[in-house]
């Protein structure tokens, strides 16, 4: 009989020790995904803060150039749409960046925000004066600064997902990953070739 208890004791010590280790091995698996997906979700939050400076130029720009593009009206009011869908489109990117459509939703809205303001330059060179305002140039300057620091982040951003994907698509992490509900994050690309110059703001 005291061997039977002996051996069930050995078994029930093997089964808790497995146990240990897998339950280890899974919780290992699970902190490592956490914290890249925290990770790609802090990187979005940078490009976050570049995009709401960006956004934060524009009226300003457009008050500036009103004064002088009076017959300019369509040019400015589609910036300023441009400006706002693509606000809102960050605002509700920030509230979740995991949410699979929310990235490439800013990506086209910020695409579409570059394109009418390149456009913007390109009739404002038409009016010398817009050219030399002070208040215009230093608005061209930090515009040109916040799109290098949005490309920066976004280069940043995008290769903390492909880090976190990486993760999530590997075996065993696979198996962690669908249990525990990791979902793909994406990746902010720009697919208009013609999108990924920002826009020409230097009146030289």
């Amino acid at each position: 009989m005291g061997t039977v208890l002996i051996a069930i004791v050995v078994v029930l010590g093997f089964v808790v020790l497995a146990v240990l280790v897998v339950g280890g091995f899974v919780a290992g698996i699970y902190n490592r995904l956490v914290t890249l997906r925290n990770e790609y979700k802090n990187q979005f939050a940078q490009i976050d803060v570049q995009l709401k400076r960006r956004h934060d130029l524009i009226p300003n720009l457009v008050e500036t150039a009103k004064g002088y593009m009076a017959h300019e009206r369509g040019t400015l009011d589609e910036v300023t749409a441009a400006r706002n869908n693509a606000a809102a489109a960050r605002q509700k990117a920030a509230a979740d960046p995991a949410n699979p459509n929310a990235v490439p939703q800013i990506a086209a809205a910020e695409g579409a925000l570059t394109q009418s303001l390149g456009r913007l330059f390109a009739v404002a060179e038409a009016y010398p004066d817009l050219k030399a305002n002070q208040t215009m140039l230093q608005l061209q300057g930090e515009l040109t600064d916040t799109e290098n620091r949005i490309s920066f982040s976004r280069q940043t951003y995008n290769e903390s997902v492909r880090n976190y994907n990486t993760q999530r698509e590997i075996f065993p992490n696979s198996l962690i990953a669908s249990l525990f509900n990791f979902t793909p994050a994406t990746l902010f690309e720009i697919t208009d070739a013609g999108e990924r110059e920002a826009p020409k703001v230097s009146f030289s």
